[in-house]
């Protein structure tokens, strides 16, 4: 036998998180007082009081330290502690915090508060205290239906919030029943990441095992929810700690199963050590027991075959044609290639090899010749078809191999069994071709399926919406100004570009692409194109993202004021001509303007007269307003320099003459 253990298993961050805290207080302090139970685990709890560390359920009665238990409390439990000078931490998981800030909000701006969870956890107790107007909870898709239409909720602004620890299955049923009745109502996914990421191990893990033994504490809502989850795919077992498994409870199991153990996010890493070693222990007792007498020994060599029959086969040898099996009786059992895989393509060398033990059933028998022949297609499809099931029912998406191109479609190879995906729902556009998609591995969602013909419809294109919608719900809870990404360019617009930051667009302006002058942004990028960008600023309730490409250290401003200052004499180059002026390009990226009044000594009426675009002029730098970032030239005051220097020059020349006029004069006299 074999134990797995789920790596999600113990701690949270936030339990992790309040323990610490509670301990470092008890620490500093000699003893504190945890208001309700710091978390939901009896052993932790008594660790807890045996270092001073003590749970009151009244508030008033606090007499040290208080600690705000991790499932957070109402606001006016923390009014409390502040009015009356209580010292006191707050050890309320982040996660539950969120969701306080959500709950406020929208019920002081006269929003509805739907909350799935159980109303009688003290998480539910504290996030209803946060709310200002009418709250409902629902712990199933169907109360909440129920809810919104007999207090007829479908018009009213409403949101829906979880619980942390909700069912991630229940969830998402939850939200196709609001969207479905309540087209306003705003929906935000305040399951804990760590809480889904368990969840989902936890399905996976018992769809491997033939056990799964559950550590948590009794009252853990996210324990219980472990539970129910892997009970709904293999024997579970609910225990506190290891004193709670019983000596029998590999009872039934086969000599070769696999043994799971996954715990809720309140058990601490000793226990589940403890477990396991308690698991290890009563598969050794039962390894090392009696062997098989004579007589049962005789009774499996003369069991008998039929078909139908589905058996444990040992594989003796393979070829590229069949696979030689032996199944503990005195036949000799051969799988054609075609029966050990619903994907044709495959050789059966790559399917499995000598000393590998598979489920077979058999097909046909030939006595006289001592032959069975068997198929183990046939029962990875019924396995596959059952695990199909409970993966349409989690409502997960389901890895695949696309095997065949058919009329309509293609069919997937997935979980040992065969479905056919619509060629609509492939992904693939009308003028695309199915047949690139063969080979390819590819998550799918079940549409339709009917266990009895053994048929079953998927979706790749639901599956890559669920994936989508799972990426936007990350990147929206953890997007934050300043923040880089590397992102696609999906469209170009004159005013700027789209770019896919994996799941949601942002859009960067023209002006953000370049520090120098562009008229399209066509000019320096491409649809398809990788793009470092950062987020300037965004928008949770639009959904919108505005980015930002230019680099600082780019900035052709901070060469410009480096190298040039106001009252140096610089050619420039015409870019643009309004009625007001002429813009010049001093450098690339920094432009000038020459004002009308600037261009020439004489009154200008049409600056196009005058000035052409793509002339290089000599201009004056007269202001650079460093804030603004603007530069103000002049063709006017070099022109009237160069005029008073004529004028100097002429004057000098009179005088020279006149001089000269003089002393002839005197000469001659």
């Amino acid at each position: 036998m074999e134990i797995k253990i789920a790596k999600t298993a113990g701690f949270c961050f936030g339990v992790r998180r309040a323990v610490t805290l509670a301990e470092k207080i008890g620490n500093e302090y000699g003893c504190a007082d945890t208001y309700g139970e710091l978390i939901h685990n009896p052993d932790v709890i008594n660790d807890l009081e045996e270092k001073h560390i003590r749970a009151v359920d009244d508030i008033t009665k606090a007499e040290n330290h208080v600690i705000i238990r991790s499932h957070g409390v109402s606001p006016e439990i923390i009014d409390y502690l502040k009015d009356s000078e209580k010292p006191f931490t707050d050890a309320t998981c982040p996660f539950v915090s969120k969701i306080h800030k959500i709950a406020a909000e929208y019920s002081s701006n006269g929003y509805i508060v739907l909350i799935a969870g159980d109303d009688k956890h003290p998480e539910i107790i504290g996030i209803r205290g946060y709310c200002k107007g009418k709250t409902y909870t629902a712990n199933t898709p169907e109360e909440l239906e129920k809810i919104i239409l007999e207090n007829n909720l479908r018009h009213n602004d409403l949101i829906l919030i979880a619980q942390t620890t909700f069912d991630s299955a229940k969830w998402h049923n939850c939200k196709k029943n609001i969207e479905k009745l309540c087209t306003k109502a705003k929906i935000f996914d305040t399951i804990c990441n760590a809480t889904i990421e368990r969840q989902e191990e936890a399905a996976s893990l018992s769809q491997q095992c033939d056990l799964i033994v559950v550590v948590g504490g009794s009252n853990s809502s996210n324990s219980k929810k472990l539970a129910d989850i892997c009970g709904r795919f293999c024997k579970t077992v609910f225990v506190e700690n290891s004193k709670g498994i019983a000596p029998d409870i590999l009872a039934g199991l086969p000599f070769n199963a696999i043994i799971g153990i996954t715990a809720g996010a309140s058990t601490p890493a000793y226990i589940i050590k403890e477990v396991h070693e308690r698991m290890d222990e009563i598969i050794k007792d039962i390894e090392t027991g009696e062997e098989l007498s004579f007589e049962q020994l005789l009774d499996q060599s003369l069991k008998k075959v039929y078909i139908g029959n589905r058996v444990k086969a040992t594989v003796v040898a393979v070829n590229n044609s069949e696979a030689v099996v032996d199944i503990g009786t005195k036949h000799s059992g051969y799988i054609p290639a075609d029966e050990l895989s619903s994907d044709s393509n495959v050789n059966p060398i790559d399917i499995v090899k000598a000393g590998d033990v598979i489920d077979a059933v058999v097909t046909s028998i030939n006595d006289a010749e001592g032959i069975v022949y068997l198929s183990k297609k046939k029962v990875d499809a019924a396995i596959g078809l059952e695990k199909i099931a409970k993966e349409y029912e989690a409502d997960h998406a389901i890895d695949g191999v696309v095997s065949t191109v058919v009329k309509g479609g293609i069919i997937v190879s997935a979980l040992g069994a065969r479905v056919f995906i619509p060629a609509s729902h492939t992904g693939i556009s009308r003028e695309g071709k199915l047949e690139t998609l063969l080979k390819k591995k590819i998550k799918f969602k079940v549409i339709e399926i009917n266990e009895a013909r053994g048929r079953v419809v998927g979706s790749i294109r639901l599956a890559r919406k669920a994936e989508l919608d799972k990426a936007r719900a990350i990147f929206w809870e953890n997007i934050e100004v300043g923040q880089k990404f590397t992102g696609e360019i999906k469209s170009i617009e004159s005013y700027g570009v789209f770019v896919d930051l994996g799941g949601v667009d942002g859009m960067v302006h023209t002006s953000e692409l370049t520090w120098g002058r562009i008229k399209h942004p066509r000019e320096i990028v491409s649809v398809g194109e990788k793009i470092d960008v950062y987020v300037k600023s965004f928008d949770l309730e639009k959904k919108r993202v505005s980015l930002g490409a230019k680099k600082p250290e780019d900035n052709p401003w901070n060469k410009f004021i480096d190298e040039y200052k106001a009252g140096d004499v610089v050619p420039a180059k015409i870019v643009s001509i309004t009625p007001f002026g002429a813009f010049a390009q001093i450098i690339d990226g920094v432009d000038g303007l020459i004002h009308i009044s600037q261009i020439s000594l004489e009154k200008v009426t049409n600056i196009a007269d005058v000035l052409t675009i793509g002339e290089i002029v000599d201009v004056k730098i007269t202001d650079i307003d460093t804030e603004k970032n603007r530069v103000s030239l002049s063709i006017k005051q070099l022109l009237k320099e160069d005029s008073e220097e004529d004028a100097d020059s002429a004057a000098e020349e009179t005088s020279e003459n006149a001089e000269s006029d003089d002393e002839n004069n005197e000469d001659n006299a």
